[in-house]
């Protein structure tokens, strides 16, 4: 894929998670001008979507509002293991929604950091941040092929439904990879390709930032993640998902060619 290609699908991108960030800040939600994870401009909708991908309601309440935009395939920190006093990274944090989760866990001796391309998901971040006074959370501007991160000083990174919408999944690990400690480690719930998504839907815009284009099969991850350097690779489809996924593109099918996974992988 070109260079050309990568930027403009990371225009794509940011364009349509914007219009995510500007509606929920003024209706609450997605409304009709993006196309994202199965997100909806109603709370509650939001609210139910996060309890179908395996967040409690007591997790659910312990966020600051608006937080949780329904954004999502799953629920990285089911498997992240967190323990107080480590450091947390979430690529592609949105408005803060596991970030706020996992600087629960990690206590105020640990640090979470954010990292988002859209810029109107940082501001909505760092002001749900402010409201709700968690002071071990940082949200910033970039991209995750090119981490705003120093090197070797995170212990996990967590990432929700982000990487499928990398046109380089491979500069994602590899950077991934920088920053962790030595036997730091990932947990991810992203999408992938169960089947060779057809022509028309890999290249279309709207199923792109829908989470559907961009799925990578389980045995391109694998072997993109062994080439940055991973050991303990795992990678276990959620076949459940498929009903969830229905409803991101409603008649197109897309549940036949994608489904959610947990992605697992330690920094040797």
């Amino acid at each position: 894929m070109s260079q050309v290609k990568h930027d403009e699908i990371r225009r794509t991108v940011r364009s349509a998670y914007g219009d995510v960030a500007e509606a929920s800040n003024s209706a609450g939600g997605c409304g009709e001008a993006s196309s994202c994870c199965g997100v909806s401009d109603d709370a509650q909708i939001n609210r139910l979507i996060s309890t179908r991908l395996g967040y409690s309601q007591q997790e659910l309440d312990s966020v600051p509002d608006g937080a949780d935009m329904g954004l999502g395939c799953g629920n990285p920190r089911a498997i992240a293991s967190l323990r107080s006093g480590e450091t947390v990274l979430d690529l592609g944090s949105g408005g803060g929604f596991d970030a706020f989760l996992a600087a629960q866990e990690v206590g105020q001796e640990g640090h979470v950091i954010g990292v988002d391309m859209t810029p109107a998901m940082v501001s909505k971040a760092r002001d749900n941040a402010e409201k709700a006074q968690f002071g071990n959370v940082e949200f910033r501007l970039g991209e995750i092929e090119n981490l705003p991160v120093a090197d070797h000083c995170i212990d996990v990174i967590i990432s929700n439904c982000v990487i499928n919408l990398s046109p380089d999944k491979g500069r994602v690990f590899r950077e991934a990879h920088r920053v962790l400690k030595p036997g730091g480690r990932l947990a991810i719930s992203d999408v992938v390709a169960s089947a060779d998504l057809p022509e028309n839907m890999r290249n279309d815009p709207y199923l792109h930032s829908a989470c559907v284009a961009g799925a990578s099969k389980i045995d391109e991850l694998e072997a993109l993640l062994d080439a940055a350097g991973f050991v303990d690779i795992r990678i276990e489809p959620k076949d459940e998902s498929r009903e969830f996924i229905r409803d991101w593109a409603p008649g197109s099918g897309v549940e036949d060619y994608v489904i959610s996974a947990v992605i697992e992988a330690r920094k040797a």
